[in-house]
C-alpha cells in the first residue's frame, strides 16, 4: 500500500470513492460504498453512501403526476445525517471527462436529469458529512479506501454487493479482503 500524505499534505476528494475498510464492522458505515460530492479541506466533506437502499421508493413520499418518472426509483440511505430530507443525485459517464455527477438535486431538476440517455438518478434520505479535518484523520487512520469513480460504477447495482464488487476489482490484495469473513478470528 502506498504512503499515505502528512498531515501538511492536502488531501483531494472531490468526485471520489470511499470504500469502508474491513475493519469498520459496525454502524452506518459498514461495508459503505460513498460518493465524495463536495471536499474541502477547510470546510469538510459532503457524500453519499451509493449501497443502501431503504424499503421505500420515490413514489411512497411523491404521488404528484408531475414526479410519476421518479416513482420506481429506490430510496437509498445517503448517510447518517438529517435523514428526514429527501434529495436527488445523477451520474453518467462521458468520453472527454469520465465519471460525471450532479447532487443536491431537487425533484424537477432530478425528473430532466432522468430524461437524458445513458444518466442514472438516484434518491437519497440524509447524507454522510465530515467536519474540517475529520475525514482526512479518518483517512490517515485507514478507515477509509479510496478510488476512482469508474464506468461500472453506472452498471453495478447499487445494493449492498457494491463494495465487495468495487473491492474486489481494487486489486488481488482487495480481493482478499473483499472475500473475508466479517469476523475471521472466530474461524
Amino acid at each position: 500500500m502506498a504512503d499515505l500524505p502528512s498531515q501538511e499534505t492536502p488531501i483531494r476528494l472531490q468526485g471520489q470513492i470511499l470504500l469502508a475498510d474491513p475493519s469498520l464492522r459496525e454502524g452506518s458505515f459498514r461495508h459503505s460504498v460513498i460518493l465524495v460530492a463536495d471536499h474541502d479541506p477547510q470546510d469538510g466533506c459532503y457524500g453519499l453512501i451509493l449501497n443502501q437502499p431503504s424499503e421505500h421508493r420515490v413514489g411512497d413520499f411523491l404521488r404528484e403526476e408531475q414526479f410519476a418518472a421518479l416513482s420506481r426509483i429506490a430510496v437509498h440511505v445517503g448517510g447518517p445525517v438529517a435523514h428526514q430530507h429527501l434529495t436527488f443525485a445523477a451520474f453518467w459517464w462521458t468520453a472527454e471527462k469520465g465519471f460525471r455527477f450532479a447532487t443536491r438535486l431537487s425533484a424537477p431538476d432530478a425528473v430532466r436529469h432522468a430524461k437524458n440517455s445513458g444518466t442514472l438518478v438516484r434518491a437519497f434520505a440524509g447524507y454522510s458529512g465530515w467536519a474540517e479535518g475529520q475525514l482526512e484523520s479518518e483517512l490517515r487512520h485507514r478507515s477509509w479506501i479510496t478510488t476512482k469513480a469508474s464506468r461500472q460504477l453506472l452498471s453495478h447495482a447499487h445494493d449492498e454487493g457494491l463494495w465487495s464488487e468495487t473491492l474486489r476489482s481494487l486489486s488481488p490484495f482487495h480481493r482478499i479482503l473483499a472475500e473475508a469473513p466479517d469476523r475471521p478470528e472466530t474461524n
